[in-house]
C-alpha cells in the first residue's frame, strides 16, 4: 500500500476559495478594519477575494475540489487505503461532523449548500484537511498516534472547516495564480498523492518552487483555532480540548515523529496561550450547549499519548 504523501495539505491550502456569505445570526462588530464576531476577531470574508476571484471563478474551483476529491478516494480505494463506511472510526468522524456542520454557517452561509463529505484514509500521517465545499479527509495516524479524544477530534475538524469557510487559500491562490501556478497545483498534488502520471497532472516540478506562497498566516492559523473551537463548543465538545490537543502536537514533535498538519500549522506555547485567552468567550458556549454552567463544568481529561 502507498504512504499519503503531502497533497491534502496542499489541495485544502490551494482550492479555499468560495463565495461571499451573508452573515447571520452572529454577534458582530465593526472594528476598524476587523470584525468582532462572537467575541473572536477575524478578517473580513471579503479582504483577499478580488484577484482570485478574477483567475478562477467558485464554480471552477468548486468543479475542481469535487474532482480532486473523488480521484483521491478512488485511488484510495484501489489501494485498500480508503476506510469503509462501516467502520467504527469512520461512524465516529460522521457522527462528530453531524455535530459540527449546522453551527458553520455562522461563519460562511454558503456553508449550507455544501456538499459535505467525511473520509478516513488508512496513513500513519498525523493530518487533516477540508477542501473547498466541505469534503473532509483525515489521516488514521492523527487518531491512532495521538490517541484523540472526540472533543479533540472536533477541535481538529473545527480547525480544518474553519480555513475552508474563512477561504483562507484565497490570497495565496491569487498569488499562485498569478505566476502560472494555480492551474497545475490540483494536478501536482494528485501526483503526488496518487502516483498519477506528473505530465497528466500539471508538472509538478514546475510547481514545487512557489510552494511557500501556500502556508497560512499566522493570523489565519489564529483565526482557525478560534472559529473552530466555537463551532465545536456549539456542538458540545469542549475547547479546552484544544489546549491539551496542541500540547500533544508539541509532544509528539519533539519525539521526532513527523507532523504533516505542522508543517503548515505552526505550533507552539503562543498558540495554546491564545486559545486560553479565549476560553471566557468559548467556555460559556459550550456551557449553554451542555446545559449548564462553566462552575460546573468538570475538568478535562484527555488520553496520554504513549
Amino acid at each position: 500500500m502507498r504512504t499519503f504523501k503531502h497533497a491534502a495539505a496542499l489541495l485544502a491550502l490551494t482550492l479555499c476559495i468560495g463565495s461571499a456569505p451573508a452573515q447571520q445570526r452572529v454577534e458582530q462588530v465593526q472594528q476598524g478594519g476587523q470584525v468582532v464576531q462572537d467575541g473572536i476577531v477575524v478578517q473580513p470574508l471579503s479582504r483577499t477575494r478580488s484577484l482570485a476571484k478574477r483567475l478562477i471563478s467558485p464554480e471552477q474551483v468548486e468543479q475542481q475540489a469535487s474532482q480532486q476529491y473523488v480521484a483521491m478516494l478512488s485511488q484510495a480505494k484501489e489501494q485498500g487505503a480508503l476506510y469503509p463506511a462501516t467502520h467504527p472510526q469512520v461512524n465516529r468522524l460522521r457522527n462528530i461532523a453531524r455535530r459540527i456542520i449546522p453551527h458553520s454557517t455562522r461563519w460562511n452561509a454558503d456553508a449550507q449548500n455544501w456538499k459535505w463529505q467525511v473520509n478516513l484514509f488508512n496513513s500513519d500521517q498525523v493530518n487533516a484537511f477540508c477542501l473547498p465545499g466541505g469534503r473532509i479527509g483525515f489521516y488514521s495516524g492523527i487518531i491512532s498516534k495521538l490517541h484523540l479524544t472526540d472533543d479533540e477530534i472536533a477541535a481538529i475538524m473545527g480547525h480544518e472547516v474553519a480555513h475552508a469557510l474563512r477561504e483562507h487559500g484565497r490570497e495565496r491562490a491569487g498569488k499562485a495564480a498569478a505566476t502560472g501556478l494555480l492551474a497545475r497545483l490540483g494536478g501536482a498534488a494528485a501526483s503526488v498523492l496518487l502516483g498519477v502520471d506528473p505530465n497528466i497532472t500539471g508538472g509538478f516540478a514546475n510547481a514545487a518552487g512557489q510552494l511557500a506562497v501556500l502556508k497560512f498566516s499566522r493570523d489565519e492559523e489564529r483565526e482557525a483555532d478560534l472559529i473552530g473551537l466555537d463551532i465545536a463548543a456549539r456542538a458540545g465538545y469542549d475547547p479546552r480540548a484544544g489546549i491539551a490537543l496542541w500540547r500533544k502536537m508539541a509532544s509528539l514533535d519533539e519525539r521526532g515523529a513527523p507532523i504533516q498538519l505542522l508543517s503548515t500549522h505552526p505550533g507552539g506555547e503562543d498558540r495554546i496561550a491564545i486559545i486560553q485567552d479565549h476560553m471566557n468567550v468559548l467556555l460559556p458556549v459550550y456551557a449553554r450547549a451542555k446545559g449548564t454552567t462553566v462552575a460546573r463544568l468538570p475538568a478535562y481529561r484527555t488520553t496520554a499519548i504513549r
